[in-house]
Order: structure tokens, then C-alpha cells, then sequence
């Protein structure tokens, strides 16, 4: 088995070489070959520098994540990087591909860094809830000054490496073959008679600061930052950097940093982190299944959702055919699109030139025939089963053999719809959120007959457009709305109840969601849940369930589009209104609901553990594959943070035997018809076990 780091001579000129496929992570075997072989650096005579570079695609693009929960071996990453900065000879860090994490923190840990041009560097440890804790967040502000590191250290995103030169991070940018050009940059240094360089000795100068930068950088952060114990992390360390000497700064990191390790809101994001990656995995579907090839689509409905998915495969080049039933509709439908492209151009995200060539790519059509040599056809047209069966029909006698003919219904059964064909095979259901052309699931239903080949291709396709797939089976709302429903119901029910929708909302906020339930009810529309519960043939039998959606559209109040719904709105901004507490209270007398007093804990408990029960559920009938993915569908497409891990990692962490619990208590007071404990859930309940175990 070849060496992981290998020590080779090029003339006076050692070269150590990391290869570690695929992404060159510090395995605890790539850390123990830099020490070996720095060791040997500094033992050969006849080696005046050094460069460290990496086989394959990438530098060291960061730790090995699969050791973060296993006990620290020796030798520890920071140990490493002190040993590099303290040897007597230079060693230059060539850099190509991505430098992350714990690989730009060996490489501020060399004396000199130069890379080639299409290179990046950064320290994403933020999007893990960690800090960089092998001396980045002491290195990184010497060499790019406190707020440049800080900005990359907060959000996470990596500089290109014509950004990392301008802000001093690396000395050089190479032209040509980066091994001959960072083994000509040593040798060069050792000509001019240049020693090491320790970036630890350069000085920060906290009077250089303006007065009370920390505190305004905190303010300014504090929107986007919001639930997540990281950052602040990261604020403290660049601080200490600035106000204590150097070793005393990188002890007050490691503490940090192992703080930020243990904390459930780290847990929470690296399960995340491995739980995007598993997702596109499905068991009974083989690796080697043929793809159909996508080069043209169509999309049946040209309102804001139809246009939003359009959008997806223009942006990525894949010409798109968008029908509609008049040219009226058609041209609303366009001047949708176009103005959904105009507000990036205007803000400088995106180019007039791009948005043209996207614009180019979409096709407005009247006519069916036309859908004729699509490779895939998305429907969105209303959320009713008479309007899929009319579209359905049309598909199956207009569509190529081999076309592959989706539903964006967001709770119909796909099994019903692909009946309407005589293809069914070929039908899947490919569920967007809206707004389609910015969110990023897309829950990926799969029918009884549903062929592999059509599976592979929708998974590789979420890829293509830059979504999460998430592969779930048929039943009423799927995975995410089968399981924001409860969600809804709680909200719902305590309004009858007398707590005001207002505080509801402001309790979920402040546990992370990005919007209450009620704000969320509005802004979809009052009368999309209530068309949902009319189609809902398996509706729980009860008479107060959702009651307040019900009349609230019956007094014309959809919610945001008709400016007034749970709230009345002054433009987007919600203000309770006294007119829907008299109405909460009427109803809940007719239907003999008493009033009670709730804590803050029972209202995200009811919110929350409604949710997680119905996903336990979901989980025994096999219609999720695994609670991860669960996970996924919530942090991607219902706004719950990315601290949290999504609901059934949250379940796990509040422990399962404390969600039983608490649902025998509302079990006790509401009966059984919501509050049973799911088969599933009791009994890992009783095991003592997890979830995501």
C-alpha cells in the first residue's frame, strides 16, 4: 500500500507529497506522515527548503470529519502545524484546487504559501458548528487583518486565490505547473539567503481597531447568526488574538474550541453534513442504472410556481418548453420569469448577458404537440386530481416513448396519477418549494411502478440543478408535508385554544424556525391548506381540525396575497388583528373548546413533537428511508435551522423517552386520536435508543 505522505529530493529542494483520495483529508495517517516527514526535513543536510503539496484534485481540503466524535490521537493537528512553523529551514505550501479548514491552517502553518490561480482557500469549520482549531483563527487575522477573517471565518465561504494574494494570505501566484513553480519559488528563497517566516510573530495591533469593533461586528452579524454557537466562538478567539499574547490566545481556542465540539449545535450540523451526502443513496436501486438523457424539458403551467421550475434547468443550460392554457396566462407567466432574473441583475449577482442567455433558453408555448420531444415534463398545474388526470391524459398521448412525466403535486397520490397513463413506469413525482428557483429540496416520490431508471435519473437530475433529492414514497403530503400538517394543526388548535397567534410565532422563531407557523399558513395561502384539507379523503374526524383556516377564507382572508389572513398586513409586515381573536374565540365556543394557559416550552413541545411523532410514523410505513433524510427534507424545505438538525435529530437530542413522556401528557388531556406515542418511537423510547443510532 503506498505511503499517504511521501518525502522525495528535487536537487536541494525536498518535496513532500500528500496523497490521501480523494480530497486529501488529515486523516490521523496523513498527520503522523507530516510529522515523519517534516522530521526527516529537518534531519537532511543536503534539503535547504521544502514544499508541501498534494497528489490528486486538491490540496487538503480539511479534517478527516469521520474522527471528530472518536478520542483525539496523537499527533494532534496543531501540534503538526507548530512543528512546521518551527523548523530551521523554509517550507513553502503549493496549493491547488481548495485549501480548507485544516488544510489552510497546515499551510499558515509553512512559512511561505503560493498557489495556482483557480485555487481557494478558507475555513468553513463555521458550516460544521466548529471553529478552526488548529490556530486558524489566531493565523488567518495576521495575515488577512481581523475583519477579512473574520468575514471568512463567520460565513464560511473560501477566497479565491487572487483574494487570498491581495490580502497577504498567500505570497504567489503560480503560472504554469505549480510543483515547478513552488520548488523554483524555494529555491529562490534560499538564493536570497530567506529563512522561515512565522506567521505567530506577526503583530496585531488591537489600537488599530476602531473603537468597539467586536461589539458593531457582533450587531452586524447577529440577523444571520442567529440560534448558531459557532460564530460567537470565533468572535472570542480573533479577540483573544488581538488582546493576548500568541500561546495564550491558542489556549483559549483549543478551550473553545472543544466547546464547540461538545455542543449540540455542532452534533446537529455534522449530522447534517453526512446526512446531505447519504441521502442520494437508495439501497434497492442500483449504482450501475442506466440514466435517460436530459436535454430538453417542458413544464405544463406557467404561474409562479411552473416558472420557478423552469427556471432550475435554464439556469444550468437545458432548454425548457413552458405551456400554458392562453396567452394571457402565458405572458404573465413569462414576465414572471423575467422579473424573477431582473432582481439579481439589478442587485450585481447576476449579468445582463446571463440572464439573456437563460431567458433564450425558455420557450412559451399553447400548444401540447410541442411538448412532443421533451426528455422530461413537470406538471404544476392546481393542486386538484380532475386538473392532473386532464393534464396526465394530454402527456401520455403527446410525450415520446421514454419521456419521463413528473407531478410537482405536493400531496396527491402518484399512484393515482400515473394511472391516468398508460406508461406508469415512466411517472414520478418531482415535488419543488417554493419559491422553486431558490429553494433547495426537492422531495422526489416514487410510485409502485416507478421504474430504476427514472429514480437514478431524477436523483441525478436534483444534482444537475443544484437541489437536495430526496427519495421518499406515496402517501397523502409525503415526507414534508405529511409532517408540517401536525405542525399547522398544534398552531391552529392553540389559537381556538386563546393563545395569541403572534406568540406562537415569536416562540418558534426564537427556537430557530424561519417563521412561525401562522406567518408560514399566510404567506403559502390560507386557501392552499384549505383546497389540501378538502382533498385529504383520510382527514382526521375532527371538527376543530384546522377550523381557523377554514373560516378565515370563508371571510375572504387568504393571507398575504389578499392582505389579510391569521394577520393583517401593512405590505409584508404582519400586525395581529383583534377581528380573528373574536373569531378564535367564537369558533372555539361553538365547537367547545376551553381556553387554556400555555408555557413556551408546551407550545414548541406541541409544535415539535406532533411533528416528530407523524415522522416516526412515516418511517415505520417505510415511506422515508431513513430519519436523516427526514432531517433533510426539513432543514432544505421548511425553514428549521440547520442547528437543530431537523426534527428527528432534534427528537434525539431532547431524548425520545422525554418526547414520550410529554406526549402521554397531552395524550392524558386530548385524547388519542393525535397524541398516541407511534409504535416506532415508543419502542426505541424503551430501548433507549435514537433515531438516527
Amino acid at each position: 500500500m503506498p505511503e499517504v505522505v511521501s518525502y522525495a529530493l528535487d536537487g536541494d529542494i525536498a518535496v513532500i507529497t500528500v496523497d490521501n483520495p480523494p480530497v486529501n483529508a488529515l486523516s490521523l495517517p496523513v498527520r503522523r506522515g507530516l510529522a515523519a516527514c517534516f522530521e526527516r526535513f529537518a534531519g537532511d543536510a543536503s534539503a535547504k527548503a521544502a514544499v508541501l503539496i498534494c497528489s490528486g484534485r486538491t490540496f487538503i481540503a480539511g479534517a478527516d470529519i469521520t474522527e471528530f466524535d472518536k478520542p483525539i490521537e496523537e499527533p494532534w493537528l496543531p501540534k503538526v502545524v507548530h512543528y512546521i512553523e518551527d523548523l530551521a529551514k523554509p517550507v513553502v505550501a503549493a496549493i491547488h484546487g481548495t485549501a480548507l479548514g485544516g488544510g489552510l491552517e497546515t499551510a499558515m502553518g509553512c512559512h511561505y504559501r503560493v498557489a495556482v490561480a483557480a485555487a481557494q482557500v478558507g475555513l468553513p469549520e463555521v458550516s460544521l458548528g466548529l471553529l478552526p482549531g488548529a490556530t486558524g483563527t489566531q493565523r488567518l487575522p495576521r495575515l488577512a487583518g481581523v475583519e477579512a477573517a473574520l468575514n471568512a471565518m463567520i460565513s464560511g465561504r473560501p477566497m479565491p486565490a487572487k483574494v487570498a494574494h491581495e490580502k497577504g494570505v498567500l505570497d504567489a501566484i503560480i503560472d504554469g505547473d505549480l510543483k515547478a513553480g513552488a520548488v523554483a519559488f524555494a529555491r529562490d528563497l534560499v538564493k536570497a539567503g530567506k529563512g522561515p517566516r512565522k506567521v505567530r510573530e506577526i503583530a496585531l495591533d488591537a489600537a488599530s481597531l476602531p473603537a468597539g469593533f467586536f461589539s458593531d461586528y457582533r450587531k452586524s452579524i447577529a440577523r444571520e447568526t442567529r440560534g448558531f454557537f459557532a460564530p460567537e466562538q470565533i468572535i472570542k478567539c480573533v479577540e483573544a488574538a488581538v488582546s493576548l499574547p500568541y500561546d495564550q490566545a491558542v489556549k483559549r481556542e483549543n478551550e473553545l474550541f472543544m466547546q464547540c465540539m461538545t455542543s449540540p449545535q455542532s452534533r446537529a450540523q455534522r449530522h447534517l453534513f453526512f446526512a446531505e451526502r447519504e441521502v442520494s443513496k437508495v439501497p434497492d436501486v442500483p449504482k450501475d442504472t442506466a440514466l435517460r438523457p436530459i436535454h430538453q424539458v417542458a413544464v405544463v403551467g406557467g404561474g409562479t410556481m411552473g416558472g420557478g421550475i423552469a427556471m432550475n434547468f435554464a439556469n444550468v443550460g437545458i432548454p425548457v418548453i413552458l405551456k400554458e392554457i392562453n396567452q394571457e396566462a402565458l405572458d404573465r407567466g413569462m414576465a414572471i420569469i423575467r422579473g424573477n432574473y431582473e432582481g439579481p441583475v439589478k442587485k450585481g449577482r447576476m449579468s445582463q448577458e446571463a440572464m439573456d442567455k437563460c431567458m433564450a433558453l425558455i420557450t412559451p408555448t399553447l400548444d401540447y404537440k410541442d411538448l412532443g420531444n421533451a426528455d422530461l415534463v413537470i406538471e404544476a398545474v392546481f393542486e386538484t386530481m380532475a386538473v392532473k388526470e386532464i393534464v396526465f391524459k394530454e402527456l401520455d398521448a403527446v410525450c415520446k416513448q421514454g419521456a419521463i412525466l413528473a407531478s410537482n403535486t405536493s400531496t396527491l397520490n402518484v399512484d393515482e396519477i400515473a394511472a391516468f397513463t398508460r406508461r406508469p413506469e415512466d411517472v414520478i413525482g418531482l415535488h419543488f418549494f417554493a419559491p422553486a428557483n431558490v429553494m433547495t429540496l426537492l422531495e422526489i416520490v416514487r410510485g409502485a411502478k416507478t421504474s430504476n431508471e427514472v429514480i437514478a435519473t431524477s436523483m441525478a437530475l436534483a444534482k444537475t440543478i443544484r437541489k437536495i433529492g430526496v427519495l421518499v414514497r406515496v402517501c397523502f403530503g409525503f415526507v414534508g408535508n405529511r409532517m408540517f400538517f401536525p405542525y399547522v394543526r398544534e398552531a391552529q388548535r392553540m389559537m381556538l385554544e386563546g393563545v395569541p397567534p403572534e406568540r406562537v410565532d415569536r416562540v418558534a422563531f426564537e427556537w430557530g424556525m424561519a417563521m412561525g407557523p401562522h406567518g408560514v399558513s399566510d404567506l403559502s395561502g390560507l386557501d392552499v391548506f384549505d383546497k389540501l384539507n378538502k382533498e385529504w379523503k383520510d382527514k382526521p374526524n375532527d371538527p376543530a381540525y384546522c377550523r381557523m383556516i377554514h373560516a378565515l377564507v370563508e371571510k375572504g382572508r387568504l393571507g398575504q396575497k389578499s392582505g389579510a389572513g391569521i394577520y393583517k398586513y401593512e405590505g409584508r409586515t404582519p400586525v395581529p388583528d383583534p377581528e380573528v381573536t373574536a373569531l378564535a374565540k367564537a369558533e372555539a365556543e361553538r365547537l367547545g373548546v376551553q381556553q387554556v394557559e400555555v408555557s413556551d416550552e408546551e407550545i414548541i413541545e406541541r409544535l415539535l413533537f406532533a411533528m416528530i411523532n407523524e415522522g416516526a410514523l412515516i418511517l415505520d410505513e417505510g415511506i422515508a428511508m431513513r430519519a436523516s433524510d427526514i432531517d433533510v427534507v426539513f432543514c432544505h424545505g421548511y425553514g428549521m435551522p440547520r442547528h437543530r438538525g431537523g426534527p428527528m435529530k432534534y427528537a434525539d437530542e431532547v431524548g425520545l423517552a422525554k418526547v414520550v413522556a410529554a406526549m402521554e401528557k397531552y395524550r392524558a388531556r386530548y385524547g388519542d386520536l393525535y397524541w398516541t406515542p407511534a409504535p416506532l418511537l415508543a419502542r426505541l423510547a424503551k430501548e433507549g435508543k435514537t433515531f438516527n443510532g
